[in-house]
């Protein structure tokens, strides 16, 4: 347990906390939303740094990260808890843990993590599968050695940080993907217990301040499926954040707290792709449906075959030093 960052000490031994957007003001004794930082005294600490809950070597493309590194792996980690209540989340048993003491085993030190990454030959490290805003600290002092060692460092994220917690993991963060939800305020509010404007100030932060960014959209049946929701979606991808940036549109299966729902038709995935396009996106793909063409890389300018994949494997790489081999036309992000 280390004193935490990002806080301010206030009157009555309360603390305020800004590493994410709810701004906790937690009394002594207490917890903020996330359940893992605490006041103690008057001062917070992270109940959660150095223990991991999850730890595996994934493909990049499962964050999903087609354009960063593709064919790569990365090394993923996370701790317990979460900022956000989402009643569809799909790792509830480690997001939602009340009792911080089922988390057993030794402290991993952030060199530790760093050694397995490279033992296991990741080309980066990915704070995933919870929130890694919850465990800032732990993912901030790994970020420093990974980066040392020439790894790169990936959020999978709901881009519910503030803007002074992105300053302060700048420039350490080099990729990110996150989940823009839904474009309604009120989705927000009752399927995930937060706000929908913090998580369009982080994006636009983000790709200030240089993040290769990629956005996944869940799209959940009756909730957040609507044309028009879906339009003004993309349309602020490609104008706020630029049309370079890949929209990952994926299929629902019923989960958690929200079992009462069905599957999301492929059809409304392939009405998403094809939203997507009209919002001037280069890139979309569809996502939870292995084989769908939406898969795949096509170049944008003139459609060649680019990138083959089925699920989260590439089958075959057409790209030649990042371009398309057809018109030479430069394909977008990192490590192409």
């Amino acid at each position: 347990m280390i004193e935490a960052r990002l806080y301010q000490k206030k009157e009555d031994q309360k603390v305020w906390c800004y590493l994410c957007s709810h701004h906790c003001l937690i009394q002594d004794g207490k917890r903020g939303i996330c359940g893992v930082r605490e006041n103690q005294g008057g001062t917070l600490y992270s109940l959660v740094y150095g223990k991991p809950i999850a730890a595996h070597v994934d493909p990049i493309e499962k964050k999903p990260l087609f354009h960063f590194l593709p064919g790569s792996t990365s090394y993923s980690l996370a701790t317990a808890g979460c900022n956000f209540r989402c009643l569809f989340c799909q790792n509830a048993d480690i997001s939602q843990v009340k009792d911080l003491k089922r988390i057993s085993g030794e402290d991993v030190p952030p060199d530790d993590i760093v050694t397995a990454a490279l033992q296991a030959k990741c080309q980066s490290i990915s704070y995933t599968y919870t929130e890694p805003t919850i465990f800032f600290e732990y993912a901030y002092d790994i970020s420093l050695l990974a980066e040392a060692q020439g790894l790169k460092n990936v959020f999978v994220s709901n881009g519910y940080m503030t803007l002074e917690m992105l300053e302060s993991m700048h420039p350490h963060l080099q990729a990110a993907n996150v989940d823009l939800k839904a474009f309604r305020d009120n989705f927000y509010r009752t399927q995930c217990g937060a706000k929908l404007a913090p998580v369009l100030d982080s994006l636009k932060k983000m790709k200030q301040l240089g993040v290769w960014l990629e956005v996944t959209t869940l799209i959940i049946p009756t909730l957040n499926d609507s044309k028009e929701e879906l339009s003004e979606l993309a349309r602020f991808i490609a104008v706020d954040l630029g049309p370079e940036i890949p929209w990952h549109i994926s299929r629902f299966h019923p989960t958690y707290q929200l079992t009462q729902l069905p599957i999301t038709p492929v059809k409304t995935l392939q009405r998403a792709w094809e939203i997507g396009k009209e919002a001037g996106l280069r890139y979309v793909y569809t996502g939870n449906v292995p084989g769908d063409a939406g898969e795949k890389t096509t170049c944008y300018h003139c459609g060649q075959l680019l990138i083959d994949r089925f699920g989260f494997s590439i089958l075959k790489n057409n790209l030649q030093q990042g371009k398309c081999p057809g018109c030479q036309t430069t394909m977008d992000g990192f490590g192409l």
